[in-house]
């Protein structure tokens, strides 16, 4: 057995420890801290999967943890941006909120339908994650809310295509690459 076999749950598991401390700095007012170690746990979360598949790590369990921390973290930053950046946050009530009912809802309709949260990893889910996490580190370093109003649309079609998954999938399945091939797979 590979040294590398459990590497990329052990990221994994390490996101999702960093997310009370992630709290705690954020309570404490440490703002540069805080986009320190959320830089560290984006890191974690694109390290993951990619070891994962490019050492052939991939697992059920793999999938449903990187998942699981995925959605603690992304409910965590909302927290913190509030407890750092109020004011931030304030002003872009309606693009925050829109981002949490897009993280809170795909999974919500999984678990209602399966019985389990959905861990999908699909590719638009990919690209919003990569687009929240940059216009997030822009818009809390003080930059233009632009890019994070961009990266919510993003999220939000991510979210409505894992909602449409979970309705056609007739049994709960990990790493669905987008609604097309589900579509094409029941061809």
């Amino acid at each position: 057995m590979s040294r590398l076999t459990y590497l990329p749950n052990f990221l994994t598991l390490l996101r999702l420890a960093l997310v009370p401390v992630l709290i705690f700095v954020s309570w404490k007012g440490h703002a540069f801290i805080f986009i320190g170690l959320l830089s560290f746990a984006f890191l974690t979360d694109a390290l993951d999967g990619f070891i994962a598949r490019t050492f052939n790590l991939e697992s059920k369990l793999g999938a449903k943890l990187d998942s699981l921390a995925d959605f603690v973290v992304y409910m965590a930053i909302p927290i913190c941006a509030w407890l750092l950046w109020p004011e931030v946050i304030q002003k872009e009530k309606a693009y925050v909120i829109a981002i949490v009912v897009s993280i809170l809802l795909p999974v919500l309709v999984g678990i209602f339908k399966f019985g389990n949260y959905p861990s999908y990893h699909t590719w638009m889910t990919k690209v919003a994650a990569i687009a929240m996490a940059l216009s997030s580190m822009f818009l809390f370093s003080g930059g233009s809310a632009n890019l994070f109003h961009i990266a919510t649309f993003i999220c939000v079609i991510a979210a409505l295509e894992e909602v449409m998954i979970t309705i056609f999938l007739s049994e709960s399945r990990s790493n669905v690459q987008s609604l097309y091939h589900v579509i094409r797979r029941r061809d």
